[in-house]
């Protein structure tokens, strides 16, 4: 009835940028700052995008990786 009383979605926010503001996509090579993975790479899973280590073939979710301070994820990019 009144449109201003609706409650509008908010669209994500979130952004996938490393500590130092580069943009990572699937693929990428990063190092974890987070889980002793060391060097990763970007990828996709069964439970959405995961960081697998190169090292131990362990995965952990991206979701884990999010640094509360800045919202980014706890990993720099390697550059190849």
């Amino acid at each position: 009835m009144f449109g201003f009383l609706k409650k509008k979605k908010k669209k994500s926010t979130v952004q996938f940028i490393d500590l130092n503001g580069n943009m990572l996509d699937e693929g990428d090579k990063v190092l974890s700052l987070r889980y002793d993975l060391g060097e990763c790479i970007i990828m996709s899973g069964e439970n959405g995008i995961e960081y697998e280590s190169v090292k131990t073939k362990k995965r952990v979710n991206w979701t884990l990786m999010i640094d509360a301070a800045t919202e980014r994820q706890k990993v720099e990019k390697i550059e190849n």
